[in-house]
């Protein structure tokens, strides 16, 4: 066997290898996909708990919400994400206790830097503490923190972290005002349409 032949040998192994892998991942995404439309809490929160995303004690996961990257999900106890979410994963992604996400709310920790001439992937936890509110059609990008009882209203596009107990809108999301300091309530309780 000539060297030259065994490198060619090796470089189609690779490649396979690389497609076999890609063809997995893919499958694995769709299958996170269609569970978020199965009309079922039970059954949903069991597959996304076998995919690795740890979730707490009375804490919900509307449907046609997308999971991606599970395994890099914590959930707390008593929170709740709404309908058609997005939980971004992939470079970490930790949501407190008594936390409400509302609908239609997205959370990316992975995006591309538009400075960078070769448009690099660039990745960064996102951290939402207890008590937040993360009102419907927000987008919340890599590295931010939401502060301790914070609240983020509908439709606002929050770059940069959110300090305790301060209410931002906008675009992208600034300080509007503050919430009061005496939370305790409990977003655990069973809620029929699931």
């Amino acid at each position: 066997m000539s060297i030259q032949h065994f490198l060619d040998t090796h470089s189609m192994i690779k490649k396979m290898a690389w497609c076999v892998f890609r063809y997995i991942s893919g499958l694995l995404f769709f299958i996170l996909l269609i569970s978020g439309h199965i009309p079922s809490h039970c059954v949903r929160y069991i597959i996304y708990r076998a995919f690795g995303l740890k979730i707490g004690k009375n804490s919900y996961i509307y449907g046609k919400a997308e999971i991606r990257s599970p395994h890099q999900i914590c959930i707390g106890q008593n929170s709740i994400i709404g309908h058609n979410a997005i939980l971004d994963g992939r470079a970490g992604l930790k949501i407190g206790n008594n936390v409400n996400i509302s609908s239609g709310v997205w959370i990316w920790t992975s995006e591309h830097d538009v400075h960078d001439s070769n448009f690099q992937f660039v990745s960064e936890k996102v951290v939402i503490q207890d008590y937040s509110w993360i009102s419907c059609r927000t987008v919340i990008l890599p590295g931010v923190i939401i502060g301790y009882g914070a609240v983020v209203c509908a439709g606002a596009i929050v770059t940069k972290s959110v300090e305790p107990y301060t209410i931002v809108a906008g675009v992208p999301a600034k300080k509007i005002g503050e919430r009061r300091h005496d939370l305790n309530y409990d977003l655990g309780k069973p809620i029929p349409f699931v």
